[in-house]
């Protein structure tokens, strides 16, 4: 949730943000109406029960004459308090209605426009030229025993597998690789719920533009998370933290459930698009003044993990159409996938400000003592899609697959070997 105050100091910013986004910027003349209305509304409720109250008081000294007329004007101020509190509430809640499906303010620098218009930071590495025809991950990951597709769809449904055998142990192997990478780095390892309230869903921003992306169970009143970042969100939401033990890091190992809505035709085949998969998520709460920080160092870290594997990727800059309700502004990591010829998505890296922090009333005390809004930023260190580009970028002719070199001691050997042949 965007800051009111801020807002009404500096309202071309908010209008500047929605053009950037694509959105409507009209929402910001609606805004400063309903904010000037529910002030107006306030004061004329607090200015009728002054009055109110004085009125009362003057009962008891009132003649017998003047006793009945001051009686009468106190039933009638009883009325108008009552109506106007009435009014006060009905402009509060629409203004916070209103405010809830407001976007995040676009970090300055982003890049404008929708999906495509990302920019290019840096390119790390060299795509690998094959001197044989490289298989995809699941035709290799068959050949391994490694991804079981067709019973995961059995079981299940589309968009569902199993890892067996070396994918099950390079899967725990890369998740440990990562929560071991995080824990060196001064983040707390954690292992949270993966059902939420509604309201930890809500504050998070998921319920938005992306509720169509959440698994809901009705009759719990409770959803699926699709990343960690929602029940670390929570973890401290009404809370006010020591600003001395800011920035407080976790790292959260948690399955993640999305129902890809929308992805019809896209992505059918291996487990790059599924809708449940692993993953270990960096979670920050630190001073709004040192996000930016914050954010460069989240990336650097993820960008660690990547070298670590002998990854070749590219980092971009999304565009600010592109950022989802709650980032101010993010980075990608996107691996060369060789059979597909062209980068994908395997890290995010969001610094959401005080966003999420405003929703679910996450505070710290400044050096005054005064309770301030935290920011909070988020970023991926390693998830069940790194598979993909591990098993493509790192095969052999035969079909085995050499382990990089710093994920061999979490994975318990140096090359994994077809065990079906194609």
């Amino acid at each position: 949730m965007i800051d009111l105050r801020a807002l009404r100091d500096d309202p071309d910013r908010l209008r500047a943000s929605q053009r950037a986004r694509g959105e409507d910027e009209s929402i910001v003349d609606r805004l400063l109406e309903l904010d000037s209305g529910r002030r107006s509304a306030l004061a004329r409720f607090e200015s009728l029960r002054a009055e109110q109250k004085s009125v009362g008081k003057s009962v008891s000294k009132a003649s017998p004459e003047e006793r009945e007329q001051i009686l009468a004007k106190a039933k009638t101020l009883a009325a108008d308090v009552k109506a106007a509190e009435a009014e006060a509430e009905r402009i509060a809640a629409e203004l916070d209605q209103t405010l809830s499906g407001v976007p995040n303010l676009v970090e300055e620098g982003a890049p404008e426009g929708g999906v495509d218009d990302f920019v290019v930071v840096e390119e790390v590495g060299t795509p690998r030229e094959f001197d044989f025809t490289p298989r995809d991950h699941l035709e290799l990951g068959e050949m391994l025993g490694a991804i079981d597709t067709e019973r995961g769809a059995k079981v299940s449904g589309a968009r569902f597998y199993f890892l067996t055998g070396v994918g099950a142990m390079l899967e725990l192997g890369l998740l440990n690789m990562a929560m071991q990478q995080a824990v060196a780095n001064g983040f707390t390892p954690m292992i949270p719920p993966v059902l939420v309230k509604p309201d930890t869903m809500e504050g998070t921003g998921f319920l938005g533009a992306h509720a169509a992306e959440v698994y809901q169970l009705p009759a719990d009143d409770l959803y699926l998370v699709g990343t960690s970042e929602v029940p670390l969100a929570g973890y401290h939401a009404g809370e006010i933290l020591d600003a001395n033990a800011l920035p407080a890091r976790y790292a959260g190992w948690s399955s993640c459930f999305r129902r890809e809505a929308g992805s019809y035709g896209k992505d059918t085949r291996g487990i790059i698009r599924v809708h449940q998969f692993n993953k270990v998520e960096m979670f920050v709460y630190t001073h709004p003044d040192r996000a930016h920080e914050e954010h460069l160092r989240l990336l650097a870290w993820e960008r660690e993990m990547l070298d670590r594997l002998e990854l070749p990727y590219r980092v971009v800059d999304i565009a600010a159409g592109d950022l989802g309700t709650s980032a101010a502004r993010k980075y990608d990591c996107e691996a060369w996938v060789p059979t597909q010829g062209r980068y994908r998505e395997l890290t995010s890296t969001s610094n959401c400000t005080d966003f999420q922090a405003r929703r679910l009333n996450i505070r710290y005390r400044d050096e005054d003592g005064k309770p301030r809004f935290a920011a909070t930023l988020n970023g991926t260190l390693a998830t069940t899609r790194w598979i993909v580009a591990i098993l493509e970028n790192h095969q052999r002719a035969d079909g085995s697959v050499v382990v990089p070199e710093a994920l061999r001691p979490f994975v318990g050997r140096d090359v994994l070997e077809p065990i079906n042949k194609k």
